[in-house]
């Protein structure tokens, strides 16, 4: 009996004979079936390598697709002032409403260096949660809880 068909386009798109649900991050299934949320959840491995620009491309182009991106160590202030300056020069009233961002600090790390301590400094790391306008509604916010209500498209 044959196995599947190996890929051999150089695409990381699956074989027509794969089983359902293995369609590869960031492709949307084909089949019209979006009856879902989808939530991206980064790591700041991922994130590491990318310079800001390619950040906030991956964040926007995710949010734009109606998918909630979560960010395991968040952005640099200036990052998160460049994210908003380019939403601001995307939104239009009948594609892109922009986004809703919410961000807390992770609890103090041991790695912090004694200087970051001593001179006040908080660590960098920090949980961000970040969606489309309209369809992610922040209910609550503190230290220890983001509360949101995710609507459907």
């Amino acid at each position: 009996m044959p196995g599947p068909t190996p890929n051999v386009d150089g695409d990381d798109t699956p074989p027509r004979d794969s089983p359902p649900g293995d369609t590869p991050p960031g492709d949307a299934a084909d089949d019209g079936s979006d009856d879902g949320v989808r939530i991206d959840m980064i790591s700041g491995a991922r994130m590491e390598g990318l310079t800001s620009m390619e950040k906030i491309r991956l964040i926007l182009d995710g949010v734009r697709d109606g998918n909630i991106v979560i960010l395991e160590e968040g952005l640099s202030p200036d990052e998160e002032s460049k994210l908003i300056e380019v939403t601001m020069t995307e939104i239009s009233p009948d594609d892109f409403t922009g986004i809703e961002i919410e961000t807390y600090p992770k609890a103090e790390t041991s790695d912090q260096s004694f200087l970051d301590k001593l001179m006040g400094r908080k660590s960098a790391q920090k949980l961000t949660v970040i969606g489309p306008a309209n369809r992610i509604e922040t209910l609550h916010k503190d230290e220890n809880l983001i509360s949101t209500l995710v609507s459907r498209k």
